[in-house]
């Protein structure tokens, strides 16, 4: 789990918030580095932002046919990610990451 402030509990327009992560189109997608993604080998879950680095926590179960090695560097660079973001991280490994 995430542990980081919301700014929905604070705002009217809660619908208009929601929307603020940052929506990357192709382009800009295609021009991204390996080093931009949680799992690079499939360009999955970008981190370039808080808001993205909470989405790669929430997916990272999701993620199909990566290996254990790939989810376990993967998870070290959510971490990193999370780090310079300025994002708290409940869980200390991924394997604390439910299936649900």
């Amino acid at each position: 789990m995430v542990k980081t402030p919301s700014p929905l509990r604070n705002s009217n327009n809660q619908h208009e918030k929601r929307n603020d992560m940052a929506k990357i189109d192709t382009e800009k997608r295609d021009d991204l580095t390996e080093s931009h993604f949680a799992f690079p080998r499939q360009r999955k879950e970008h981190l370039e932002d808080a808001a993205h680095v909470r989405n790669a926590v929430a997916r990272f179960n999701q993620v199909e046919g990566a290996s254990a090695e790939e989810k376990d560097e993967a998870w070290k660079r959510i971490q990193a990610a999370a780090k310079k973001y300025g994002v708290e991280l409940s869980e200390k490994s991924r394997h604390e990451m439910s299936k649900g």
